[in-house]
């Protein structure tokens, strides 16, 4: 779509005053006027608990082929899941930070230590390797859904994927799942990166034989120019972050996973004691499938929000007018650059856009400079290093909080920040966007 006229956006800016001040990129949350109960929503979206449940499934029998090629995952056999970490330092900080008292626990979903890639894209990225690698080995007989998946290391395995080839457009993180996945299965892997990925992403990709396509673009380019090349090859399985059904629900299985930690740490969730999860958001496959999974898990009991850079706000500004993947941030004169490499898309998926419109309970924007201040103050007070864009859902409970969203249940929440990113980073880089944090 062509840059919207001037005359558009004031249209815009008039029927929605907090568009004017997205524009002007500050810092703002914006509540869903169109979420509904649950039950209603999650009718709407033709997405189904079975459809979870599945994917859940698929994920336990491909257990003891994680085990056996990545050891990282030995303690877990073959699960990949992250913990659950009470950051109560960090909540004394931003208190006082913000002027605002945080009542019920901060809790930090680790998902920045998740074995294999050491982000969120684990789930759904590795989830839809996995999927396709099962599909091809059951159609060339070499497999059945009751069998050991442990076998997916033979080399009869290896020697059939390498007669296939995957894609995948990316800013760095889904890249680096999809990559490293496919490439220990044996297939011919290329990554479209975008000109915000991070070198050592690419450079880590390299090492691992993964074939690294740079574009002076941005994501959308990348996943375009991906898809086209992919659509010509009738051997290439195109992994499309906008669209996909399968990443979605490799996300979702977090919501059971979830569930089960917080009953295990004896934090109750119900009505009277809701649980506030934060959400940093890019295109929108990870935190729209995670948020997904949630809802199954906690019915009206969870409230989930994205967060996204002020210069990349493509879902809040998607969902706020209605058109989805029809805009992006260019249209309104956001330029889409951001250090939160993760998080810098211009155009939102329309499938998740749809998808989160009864369920999301808002989207709120976050500054790099502030992204850059919490990711030091983390690591001072509870020594825990996250990349920039994972720390998008820090502010979460403050806007929250601020804007008395369900006020009446407040004092009893528990605020959980989904930390995206962040093990993976090398040691050089993370003492780089330390540093930036006085900038």
């Amino acid at each position: 779509m062509k840059l919207m006229e001037k005359a558009q956006v004031n249209e815009w800016i008039e029927k929605l005053p907090l568009i004017g001040k997205v524009i002007a990129g500050e810092e703002v949350l914006w509540l869903n006027p169109l979420v509904e109960s649950t039950s209603t929503g999650l009718a709407k979206t033709g997405v189904t608990a079975e459809n979870v449940k599945d994917a859940s499934d698929r994920l336990k029998r491909f257990a003891s082929y994680i085990e056996r090629v990545f050891p990282e995952t030995k303690a877990s056999k073959g699960i990949i899941e992250s913990p659950i970490t009470a950051i109560p330092h960090m909540k004394e900080v931003l208190a006082v930070q913000y002027g605002t008292e945080i009542p019920g626990d901060l809790l930090l979903k680790e998902d920045n230590a998740l074995p294999i890639s050491g982000s969120i894209k684990a789930r759904g990225g590795i989830y839809e390797v996995l999927k396709h690698a099962e599909t091809v080995a059951i159609e060339h007989g070499l497999i059945t859904t009751a069998d050991d998946y442990a076998k997916f290391a033979d080399l009869e395995f290896r020697e059939l994927f390498a007669n296939y080839k995957i894609a995948v457009g990316s800013t760095g993180n889904l890249g680096l799942s999809i990559g490293i996945m496919s490439a220990k299965l044996g297939f011919n892997v290329t990554v479209h990166m975008s000109a915000d990925a991070k070198q050592w992403k690419k450079d880590m990709l390299r090492e691992k034989g993964v074939t690294v396509v740079e574009y002076a673009d941005d994501y959308s380019k990348a996943v375009e120019e991906g898809r086209r090349q992919a659509e010509a090859d009738p051997s290439c399985h195109f992994v499309d972050d906008e669209n996909s059904l399968d990443l979605f629900l490799g996300y979702a299985v977090a919501g059971e996973r979830v569930a089960t930690q917080l009953k295990a740490r004896g934090t109750v969730v119900n009505k009277d004691n809701p649980l506030f999860v934060y959400l940093p958001c890019g295109v929108g496959g990870g935190p729209g499938g995670v948020a997904f999974g949630l809802k199954l898990a906690f019915g009206d009991a969870v409230h989930c929000f994205f967060a996204e850079p002020t210069h990349s706000p493509c879902m809040m500004l998607g969902m706020m007018t209605g058109l989805h993947d029809q805009i992006s941030v260019q249209d309104f004169g956001l330029d889409n650059k951001t250090a939160a490499d993760g998080l810098a898309v211009g155009t939102a998926s329309g499938f998740v856009g749809k998808t989160m419109e009864p369920l999301l309970s808002g989207c709120y924007t976050i500054g790099d400079e502030t992204m850059f201040k919490l990711l030091k103050l983390l690591t001072d007070t509870e020594r825990i290093k996250l990349e920039p864009s994972a720390l998008a859902g820090m502010t979460g409970p403050v806007q929250v909080i601020r804007e008395n969203v369900n006020n009446a249940t407040l004092a009893n929440a528990t605020h959980l920040v989904w930390g995206t990113g962040g093990s993976m980073v090398p040691e050089a880089e993370m003492d780089l966007y330390y540093g930036m944090s006085g900038k």
